[in-house]
C-alpha cells in the first residue's frame, strides 16, 4: 500500500500539477501532457484528497491557485530543485569526453555558427553526443526547470524570467536589430525614428517570440502605433525571403544580416533609438561544473577566440 508521500510526490502527480499551475487551464495543459482533460481532472482530484485540501479553484473561466496549491508549488519546484541539484553532482564525477549535452535554441537564433562549432566539436570528441532542439521562449524556460536541457542559447535581457537566482549566463556577442526596406527614398539613412518608418505592411516574427516582443515594445514606448504584420515566419531566413519577393518590411539581427552580404534593392537602418539585445548561454548554476558542458563551453570560447562570431558567420554563409 502506497505510503502518503508516494501519492502525493509521484514523478506523474507532479509533473500533472506543474503544468496545470503553468497553463491554468485544463484543456490546454491536457493537451501538453498528451491525456484526456478527464484523467487531468481525476488526477488533480485525487492529489486534492490525499493533500487534504483544495488545490484550485474558479473565478468565472479563471482558474487560481488556493492558498494550499501555492504551498504545494513551492514544495514542487523545492523537490525538482533538490532532484536537479543531485543530478548534476552526480554528474560532475563523469567524463569531460563522454555523455551527453541537451541544448535548446531559441527557433528565431540564425544556427549556421552554432551548427559549424558542434561539426568541430563531434570531430574532437566523437564520444560527447549533442542534441540541439529548436525552442520557443517559454518551452526553453520550462525545459531549464525541470533540467531536460543543460545549455539554452536565446536573446537577453529577457524582462518574462523574474526569477533569475537558479541561472546564470554566458556572452556570446553583443547584437542589434536593424529595419529592413526596399525604399530608395530612405536608402540612404544610417539610423531610423520609430515615427519615421512608413506606413507600410511588415512581415515580422511571431508574436510570442522575443524579438516581436523587444520590437513591440520600442514601438510602443516612442508612441508610435505597431506596423501591420501581413505574414510571420520563425526563422531570419524565412523574413528576409519573404520581404525580398514581396517589398514588406521586416526587422532582423545585424549578425544575420551582415551574413547575408550584399542584397540587391534591399537596404537597412538601425532604429533610433537603437534596439540592443545579447546573444547568450543561459543554465542552471553549477551546469558548467560538468565536466562535458565546462568542456563544451571551453571549447566554445576557443572556436570564437580564432575567428569570431561574425567572421564566422560571413564565412560560413559565404561558402
Amino acid at each position: 500500500m502506497k505510503s502518503k508521500q508516494e501519492s502525493i510526490f509521484s514523478s506523474k502527480t507532479l509533473t500533472y500539477f506543474l503544468q496545470l499551475s503553468e497553463t491554468m487551464n485544463y484543456t490546454q495543459a491536457a493537451q501538453i501532457l498528451g491525456i484526456t482533460q478527464p484523467a487531468l481532472t481525476q488526477q488533480i482530484k485525487k492529489l486534492e484528497r490525499t493533500a487534504g485540501a483544495r488545490l484550485f479553484y474558479s473565478v468565472g473561466k479563471k482558474l487560481r491557485l488556493t492558498d494550499a496549491g501555492y504551498t504545494m508549488l513551492d514544495a514542487t519546484h523545492r523537490i525538482y530543485d533538490v532532484l536537479n541539484q543531485a543530478s548534476d553532482e552526480i554528474q560532475q564525477s563523469t567524463s569531460a569526453t563522454q555523455g551527453d549535452i541537451n541544448i535548446g535554441m531559441l527557433a528565431s537564433v540564425e544556427d549556421s555558427v552554432f551548427e559549424d562549432f558542434m561539426i568541430q566539436s563531434y570531430r574532437e570528441n566523437p564520444e560527447v553526443k549533442i542534441t540541439l532542439h529548436m525552442l520557443t521562449r517559454k518551452e526553453i524556460w520550462d525545459k531549464l526547470e525541470n533540467n531536460q536541457i543543460d545549455l539554452a542559447i536565446m536573446y537577453l535581457p529577457d524582462e518574462s524570467i523574474k526569477n533569475w537566482k537558479p541561472y546564470e549566463s554566458k556572452r556570446i556577442i553583443s547584437d542589434d536589430l536593424l529595419f529592413i526596406h526596399h525604399d530608395e527614398k530612405l536608402s540612404k539613412k544610417k539610423r531610423i525614428k520609430f515615427a519615421d518608418t512608413p506606413n507600410k505592411p511588415w512581415v515580422t516574427y511571431p508574436v510570442d517570440y522575443y524579438l516581436n516582443h523587444v520590437m513591440r515594445e520600442s514601438f510602443k514606448n516612442a508612441m508610435v502605433d505597431l506596423p501591420t504584420s501581413v505574414a510571420q515566419f520563425t526563422t531570419p531566413g524565412q523574413l528576409l525571403q519573404f520581404s525580398e519577393q514581396t517589398g514588406a518590411y521586416t526587422a532582423l539581427p545585424n549578425s544575420f544580416v551582415v551574413g547575408q552580404g550584399e542584397q540587391p534593392d534591399t537596404w537597412t537602418a538601425r532604429f533610433e533609438p537603437n534596439i540592443r539585445f545579447e546573444l547568450a548561454f543561459v543554465f542552471r548554476t553549477g551546469k558548467d561544473k560538468i565536466p562535458r558542458i565546462g568542456h563544451f563551453l571551453a571549447q566554445f570560447d576557443q572556436y570564437l577566440k580564432t575567428k569570431d562570431y561574425l567572421a564566422r558567420l560571413q564565412e560560413i554563409q559565404q561558402n
